[in-house]
C-alpha cells in the first residue's frame, strides 16, 4: 500500500508542476466559504483548476500522508476533458496525468 501512496504523490507532484507550467495555478486561495462547497467539483464556487489545486490535490495528499482510505472510484479526467475543451485550453498532459491518477486510485 505504501508504494501506491508514493506513486500517487509522484503523480500529484507532476500534476501540480504541469498546472503551474500551464499558468493554471492560482496564487491566492479561495475563501473558506467557497472551499466548503458541497457541489460536485465545487462548480458553484470554484473553477475546475481551483478545485484541483485547493481541494483534490490537497485531500489526496493528506490521505496518502495519513495512509488513509482512498476513494473506491476516482473519475476526474472526464471532467477535465470537458472543462478544458470548453475553455479551449490544450491540457492533454494534465488530462493524461488525471487519467493515470484515476486508474491508480480506482484499480490498484
Amino acid at each position: 500500500m505504501k508504494e501506491r501512496y508514493d506513486r500517487i504523490n509522484v503523480m500529484l507532484d507532476a500534476l501540480e508542476a504541469e498546472l503551474r507550467s500551464a499558468h493554471l495555478w492560482d496564487a491566492e486561495k479561495p475563501s473558506e466559504e467557497d472551499l466548503r462547497s458541497i457541489e460536485p467539483f465545487a462548480v458553484d464556487k470554484l473553477s475546475f483548476n481551483q478545485w484541483l489545486q485547493f481541494i483534490f490535490i490537497q485531500r489526496i495528499r493528506a490521505t496518502c500522508e495519513q495512509k488513509g482510505s482512498l476513494p473506491g472510484v476516482c473519475s476526474i479526467s472526464p471532467m477535465a476533458e470537458e472543462f478544458y475543451q470548453a475553455k479551449e485550453v490544450d491540457a492533454s498532459k494534465i488530462i493524461k496525468l488525471l487519467a493515470s491518477i484515476d486508474d491508480l486510485i480506482t484499480n490498484a
